[in-house]
């Protein structure tokens, strides 16, 4: 699920083609905005095929993005921002970190990146996070890079001079959340944010930070919940009501970053629903795909 530093239409257009030429590679998701100045991509596929297609499209991305031009809300340390690698099905965590190790060691060899590995795939444990990589971000890449503490698991220690640094790792599946105040006042929305965010006494497993939207006229706080079975969805909304109810600003919208997995949205409907223990067989479209496999199993 790369996530790429840019939101210009053709750049965007020729990094997803970088995916979608590689056999085996399913592409299943692509968001990009103007205020993030970001994209995020989800694509699935067996092990050799989505290291290529990692490969290819940071390398198309350092190619084309410069971060010496870059602007953006969200946090980030390069072109090639960050390369996380997700078991999804058939593949275990161990497979993602070994992914995140070939592509992290071949990106820095062949584009001279320094890459730096979080995550399940991290060499020391502050690494593990990725606010820790990030401290400082672009603009402060160049003397944070030089510190020992800091130096990069690949490449150089010394940024690209286009393209910044790269994080790859690994990691579970996520759930990506914003949810729009009806507020331009971008310092309620940081109080929010604060609220939210586990290290600053927040909920557990939530990242949270505040964005402006102004063609909206409203603000947003974005989320990672990187784990939504102990930190469920309905908990994290639930306080962002209480804390908006606070400063008198109502929430006028919601959206998921990326792909949503099934069981974070089913517990928001067995929550605001009250269903008794509902589970995936009840869902009209998991029950035909199992029939249909035993179907196929038994002709």
């Amino acid at each position: 699920m790369p996530n790429f530093s840019t939101s210009d239409p053709k750049v965007v257009e020729a990094i997803l083609n970088e995916i979608k030429r590689v056999e085996g590679v399913y592409l299943l998701d692509y968001t990009y905005d103007d205020h993030y100045n970001r994209l995020v991509v989800t694509y699935a596929g067996n092990k050799n095929s989505v290291l290529l297609a990692a490969l290819n499209s940071a390398m198309k991305a350092i190619e084309l993005i410069d971060m010496t031009q870059h602007k953006g809300q969200h946090p980030r340390v390069g072109a090639v921002d960050i390369v996380p690698f997700v078991p999804i099905k058939d593949a275990s965590m161990e497979d993602c970190i070994d992914l995140a190790k070939r592509f992290g060691k071949a990106l820095a060899e062949r584009c001279g990146v320094p890459v730096y590995l979080y995550g399940e795939a991290a060499t020391q444990p502050e690494r593990r996070d990725l606010d820790w990589i990030r401290k400082g971000e672009y603009e402060s890449l160049h003397e944070m890079i030089k510190r020992p503490e800091r130096k990069p698991d690949f490449g150089p220690a010394s940024p690209h001079p286009k393209a910044g640094a790269t994080i790859a790792g690994a990691r579970r599946v996520m759930v990506g959340f914003n949810v729009n105040l009806g507020t331009p006042d971008i310092e309620i929305a940081k109080k929010i944010a604060k609220a939210l965010h586990a290290k600053k006494g927040g909920l557990a497993f939530v990242k949270a930070m505040a964005a402006k939207i102004p063609e909206k006229n409203v603000t947003q706080i974005g989320m990672t919940i990187s784990n939504f079975e102990k930190t469920p969805l309905y908990r994290v909304f639930e306080l962002i009501k209480i804390e908006a109810e606070r400063y008198n600003v109502p929430i006028v919208g919601s959206e998921f970053c990326g792909l949503a997995p099934l069981r974070a949205i089913m517990d928001v409907a067995g929550y605001y629903l009250k269903i008794d223990s509902l589970n995936e067989d009840q869902v009209l479209e998991i029950a035909v795909q199992k029939a249909s496999r035993r179907a196929k199993k038994s002709g």
